[in-house]
């Protein structure tokens, strides 16, 4: 009765937030017009908030640290994942490949979902048979995570001077919005490990992993119909992409005023 409380309470607690999440996670017409005029260093902070807003990104870098203890472990896997998205967030960019964004987050989330599954030693128990190379698995995971990454800088007006260096300082910020993120979580995970309830809910938690990737995915999904069939949902495409912009406009802004009250 217990965990079915708690399974309650997640769920509620995903069905509130995760549709805020998913909007949240875009490039807004305002970043658009601050980039127009902004040096590296705002790309930079574009790219230190993007991960640190890009809860499919820190949901699968939670699920990889979740249970790895050992300093040079952690260190080897979010190198891989680190190598692997800073590989295709630059040289897709600069070279132009692209792709719909809904879909591409729609397979990110899957990688959270899998990483819920992998946790939960899911291929042993369900699939009768060993885990894949989780190396290689974070690896790949990384590349695609890039490449979503890409595929929102690609939405900024970029321009040819200085290309390069723009989206060098928009990894760069990545980057750190990831250190100062992993930093958080494995204080508060090395924390937690201590108790007794880490070994009773971490069932639960990576539980939570996988139904907090399948409703972004489901979310992302939505999204991505919209963007090929939007009349079916009584819109015009051109008032639903006006309705997507102004609610991902109405976070930013509510995310502005949160941190500049912090200052």
């Amino acid at each position: 009765m217990k965990y079915f409380k708690l399974n309650l309470i997640v769920t509620a607690l995903l069905l509130v937030f995760l549709p805020a999440i998913a909007l949240a996670h875009g490039i807004s017409e305002a970043d658009k017009a601050a980039m127009l005029s902004g040096g590296y260093l705002q790309y930079l902070w574009l790219g230190a908030s993007h991960m640190l807003t890009g809860y499919d990104h820190l949901l699968f870098i939670f699920g990889v640290i979740f249970f790895l203890t050992g300093f040079r472990d952690i260190v080897k896997y979010i190198t891989i994942f680190t190598l692997g998205h800073s590989l295709t967030l630059v040289f897709a960019t600069i070279l132009g490949i692209t792709a719909n964004y809904f879909l591409v987050d729609a397979v990110i989330a899957l990688s959270v979902c899998y990483k819920g599954f992998d946790n939960l030693d899911g291929f042993k128990k369900y699939l009768k048979m060993p885990s894949p190379n989780l190396l290689w698995v974070i690896f790949i995971f990384g590349l695609i995570h890039g490449f979503g990454l890409s595929t929102r800088l690609q939405q900024l007006p970029l321009g040819e001077t200085g290309l390069i260096m723009r989206i060098l300082s928009f990894n760069v910020g990545v980057e750190l919005g990831q250190i100062a993120a992993l930093s958080v979580m494995l204080i508060l995970i090395a924390g937690w490990r201590r108790t007794q309830s880490f070994a009773q809910f971490s069932t639960l938690s990576n539980a939570g992993l996988i139904a907090a990737g399948a409703f972004l995915f489901l979310m992302q999904m939505h999204g991505y119909t919209h963007t090929t069939d939007p009349d079916e949902f009584g819109f015009s495409a051109d008032n639903h992409h006006h309705e997507h912009i102004k609610m991902e406009e109405k976070i930013a802004e509510q995310q502005r005023k949160e941190h500049d009250s912090l200052f």
